[in-house]
């Protein structure tokens, strides 16, 4: 049996986020989850480490690489659009379980209960899924900060919008992500080389 699974997963190179938006930095869906998921593993180990927590980092990591799959088939629609009235969102969000359905059933039978876990969001773990929304939108925050940087001010009320949501969560690893990691993005290259440099 072919399966046209990991081919449809390609295409999400192609999509493109923050679609309202002028972008100085293009971002597709592909890399984004990438980020989401390095960020997503940061915040489990710092839940284990710095909270006294007991998460499977790994298996975060893995629920957020496929966080947005279903996006190969919805696309992704811009946050205000999603959340602009309750009809709206419940409507996208029934558009989302489908497509996550559509996804798993392209797998071979044998594998799809692997595959349950990741592909399906009301089968990932409560917890997993609380360390993954974090991550997507400290990801979210980083690429509002690097647009602004790049002086594209479209991005300005996002970041403080973002920020607000992230203060918002309480979480003491989005706190501890922020104040050890985040600094570092302001740098560049360079700076980062040199590690004498101070932090700006």
């Amino acid at each position: 049996m072919i399966s046209h699974f990991f081919a449809y997963l390609s295409k999400l190179r192609w999509i493109r986020r923050w679609g309202l938006k002028r972008n100085a930095i293009a971002e597709n869906v592909m890399e984004h989850s990438w980020e989401v998921a390095t960020i997503a593993h940061a915040l489990a180990v710092i839940h284990n480490r710095r909270c006294g927590g007991k998460v499977d980092p790994n298996a975060v990591a893995a629920a957020a690489l496929f966080h947005d799959a279903a996006e190969v088939i919805t696309g992704d629609l811009p946050s205000p659009v999603k959340y602009h009235n309750s009809a709206i969102t419940e409507a996208y969000k029934a558009l989302e379980r489908a497509a996550e359905k559509d996804l798993l059933a392209l797998l071979p039978d044998d594998l799809r209960e692997d595959y349950r876990g990741l592909l399906l969001e009301d089968e990932v773990p409560p917890l997993h899924r609380t360390l993954i929304k974090a991550a997507d939108t400290l990801a979210a925050y980083i690429k509002c900060e690097a647009e602004l940087r790049a002086g594209n001010i479209e991005f300005r009320d996002a970041a403080e919008d973002i920020r607000h949501r992230l203060e918002q969560l309480a979480m003491p690893e989005v706190e501890h992500f922020l104040a050890t990691f985040l600094p570092s993005y302001q740098l560049t290259l360079d700076q980062l080389l040199d590690r004498q440099q101070p932090l700006l």
